[in-house]
Parts: C-alpha cells; structure tokens; sequence
C-alpha cells in the first residue's frame, strides 16, 4: 500500500496530522526571538524576527510550486521532497555565524519556509479532495494540527534550549534547530508515503453534492482563471490584512511579557497556552464555517479581532493578557481553518492547492508587516529604558492591527462566490 494508491480517505489525514505538526515549529519561534536577537542582532528585535517573518512569507512561492507539483506529478513526492528541503533549512540555520546572523534569514527563512510551504498546501488540498462532504471541518482538522505543534514542540524546544544555551543566549536556539530538521525528515518522509489524491470525479459513499445556489455554478477554475476574478484579490488581501494582529501576538507575546514582571514566571506556559487556543480555533472555526458558511466565519473572526487587540492595553501588566492573547490567537486560528476552505469553494478543489498557495501571498506580506510593525514598537517601546517597555507607545501597533481587521472586515462582506461560466 505504501507505493501503491491509498483508498481509506483517513489515512492521508492521518498522514496529514502529523506532518503538520511539525509544521508547527513555525509558531513558537516567539521562543527563540530573545536568544536570537540577543546573539546575533545585538538585541534588534526586529532584525531577529524578519526570519520568521520571511519564513511565513515563503510559504507562498512553496505553496504555489508544490500544488503546480501536486497536479502534475502527485501529492507523495512533493511532501517527501518538500520535508526534506525544510530539514536542510533549518539545519544549516543550526550553523548560522555570530558575525554573520543575516544568514539565518536564508536557511531558516527562505530555504526552511519554502519546504514548509510545499508540504502546508499540498496536504490540505490532498485531504480536502479526500473529504468534499466536510471541507471545513477536514481543513480544520489539519491545520490544527499546524496549531497544536506549537503545544507539542514549545516544552521541547525550552528543554533543548535550557540544556544547550544555558548562560549564553543562542546557542541553545542553534542547536534545537538541529534538532528539529532531524524530526523533520523522518515525519515527513514516513508521512509521504501514505498521501495520496483520490481518483478523478471521487465522491464519498452516499454523499450528495449540495446544489448550487441560484446564479452561482460551481467550477473548477484553473491558477489563471482566478487570477482574472476580483474575489481572488479579495481572498488574498483579506488574509493580509487578517493575519497581522494574530501573527504579532504571536511572535512578541512572549517578549512583551518578558519585560512585564508579574507575568515572567508564566511567559512559557502563556505561549503554550496561545498556541493551544490557536489549534483549537482552527478545528472549531472550520466545523463552524460549514455550519453558518465561510463568508460569515470569517466576517465574525475579524470583528472580534479587531475588539480584542484593542482591549490588551487594559490587561498587559496582568495575567489576563495571556487570556486576551489565547482568544485573539483563538480568532487568528479560524483564519487558517476557513481561508484554505472558502478557497476551494469559490474556485474548485482540483487546483486548490496552487490556488490556495497564491493567495497566500496575503499571508506572507501581513507577516512580514506584522514583524516590522511589532518589532519597531516593541524596540521603540524600550528604547528610553531597557527594561521597561512603554506601553502607550506599543498600544499604537495594536490600533494598526485592529483597524486593518475591520478594513478586511469590509472587503469580506463584499466578496462573494464567482457567477457564470468560465472564460
């Protein structure tokens, strides 16, 4: 069965759960920021956080390749291969000289995103093939397993940490990346080999396909064809605007707590916390968008994004600001869960997974604002004491990300499903 064609549709899911979760590893980089700053950007914060954010940013160029990939050959080489450029990312930034940090912004930013993007799309899009009766709760299922890594890996990675770079902030942080590209490339090598599409023209057993709603004719769009629809900008400059707040949360929740001192004795747990909501929003935001439909999902994320960051100056120096961040990255979860879905319903599954890694371009210029914008304020926040972070300046950063939620808000309302025939 391993080289041959996979007919249970849970067994590529299952595949599916534990790739992503190595995937994962991309959102607790708020647990390496400090050290990495501290090692090998004299402490510029927003320096140290570019490679995270070029590392999300390169999903986009990964996502789009691998399901151009996907269609054209099949879904198992592409994770294979995609895995093991992700390992050789992150295990050449393990090597990354004190005289020469910008270098980790190629291996684990662009070499480590890029293998990252090829294995992120090109499982969702196979498991929604797999699952065209539940697309949302099936999207929300394995980018939740995206989420919950950041659970599994976050104690790990302080271990690793602790034991490697105890007094000498990054080194410890080197060495987990070492670490981590050797899990990688066994995961994701084992896992590729039970992914697989399901034949042409499948439908699950007594499974009706829903009919379409007057005026609109579902369709299988090709990369191009989107590219000629408005709702395509839309989607992609909708997740840009959407990403921001959750990503800077999530990048600098940690750091901002660091200078707080009633929160210092739980900044780890706070992250752990933060990225168990996120998970956990993922698998409960998509069930909901086939419930109430994706448009509104998302339409109600972004209304209580834009709320909620505006409420964390009022709890910043109390434990409730690890409560208002889990339910913003509660929020931020529901993006990733209901994003990869609604794309498939607007413009087909056959080429989702490039379709899809297109409008991650949104994805990746929010990410890399969210860490110019966190990182400016935050270093700006401090700069009159270093050991004190001025809250009303980094409150401004935080006004931005909720103003771009309620301007994503408005453009989602406005969005709907593509009319007519193909051209």
């Amino acid at each position: 069965m391993l080289l041959g064609k996979v007919k249970n549709r849970w067994i590529p899911v299952i595949a599916g759960i534990a790739i992503q979760l190595c995937l994962g590893t991309a959102y607790i980089w708020g647990v390496f920021q400090k050290g990495v700053a501290i090692h090998l950007f004299d402490g510029n914060n927003a320096d140290a956080g570019l490679a995270f954010s070029i590392l999300l940013s390169m999903l986009t160029l990964g996502s789009t390749i691998g399901g151009y990939l996907q269609n054209k050959y099949s879904t198992r080489p592409v994770v294979i291969i995609g895995g093991i450029i992700l390992a050789i990312g992150f295990f050449m930034a393990s090597y990354t000289p004190v005289t020469m940090g910008w270098m980790i912004w190629i291996t684990y930013g662009v070499i480590g995103g890029f293998g990252m993007g090829m294995t992120y799309s090109t499982t969702i899009a196979c498991c929604q093939k797999w699952f065209p009766d539940k697309r949302g709760l099936i999207t929300g299922i394995i980018v939740s397993a995206l989420g919950f890594g950041g659970v599994v890996f976050t104690p790990f990675a302080e271990m690793l940490i602790t034991k490697y770079g105890a007094g000498n902030p990054g080194i410890g942080e080197l060495v987990t990346f070492r670490w981590l590209s050797l899990i990688f490339i066994v995961v994701c090598t084992i896992g590729g080999l039970f992914t697989n599409n399901p034949p042409n023209g499948y439908s699950p057993k007594g499974w009706t396909p829903p009919v379409p709603k007057t005026g609109v004719k579902q369709q299988d769009f090709t990369p191009l064809q989107a590219l000629k629809t408005p709702q395509f900008y839309a989607l992609t400059f909708t997740l840009m605007l959407a990403c921001m707040a959750g990503l800077m949360m999530i990048a600098f929740g940690k750091t901002i707590a660091g200078y707080q001192p009633e929160l210092q004795h739980i900044a780890v747990a706070g992250v752990m916390a933060v990225t168990l909501f996120n998970s956990f929003g993922r698998l409960f935001w998509g069930w909901v968008s086939d419930k109430i439909g994706r448009r509104t999902t998302i339409l109600l994320l972004l209304v209580g994004t834009a709320i909620c960051v505006l409420l964390v100056k009022l709890v910043v120096t109390s434990i409730l600001f690890f409560a208002l961040v889990a339910a913003i990255g509660f929020l931020y979860g529901g993006y990733l869960g209901t994003f990869p879905a609604i794309t498939a319903d607007y413009f087909g599954s056959k080429h989702v997974g490039m379709i899809y890694g297109m409008v991650l371009l949104g994805f990746g210029i929010g990410a890399v604002l969210a860490s110019y914008i966190g990182g400016y304020f935050i270093d700006a926040a401090k700069a009159a004491d270093p050991n004190v972070l001025d809250i009303k300046i980094l409150f401004t950063a935080f006004i931005i990300a909720s103003v771009t939620s309620i301007i994503g808000a408005v453009i989602m309302y406005f969005a709907k499903q593509p009319k007519g025939n193909l051209q």
